[in-house]
């Protein structure tokens, strides 16, 4: 013998039913607050000042650490190698 149950209900009454909490409000909260921390980010990425602020936080500076970085790296490679070694 085989029986078929067919429940025609919506997603609500089936969480009321189970006996689950209606998170809707909640998630409806949560992305309005998104939705305004986006809108606050976007708004004040049209500023230059603070859009290069927040790609490069140390400012001039990195690029110059990264410079004499490299700099010193090619001054190592030009200079001739000592041997501790001599025959």
């Amino acid at each position: 013998m085989k029986i078929t149950v067919d429940i025609d209900m919506t997603p609500e009454e089936a969480r009321k039913m189970m006996g689950f909490p209606d998170l809707e409000p909640l998630q409806q909260a949560m992305m309005q607050k998104m939705q305004a921390q986006m809108d606050e980010y976007f708004a004040s990425m049209s500023d230059p000042e603070v859009l290069f602020s927040r790609l490069m936080p140390l400012g001039i500076q990195a690029m110059e650490t990264y410079q004499n970085f490299y700099r010193e790296i090619a001054k190592a490679s030009m200079t001739p190698r000592k041997d501790t070694k001599e025959s």
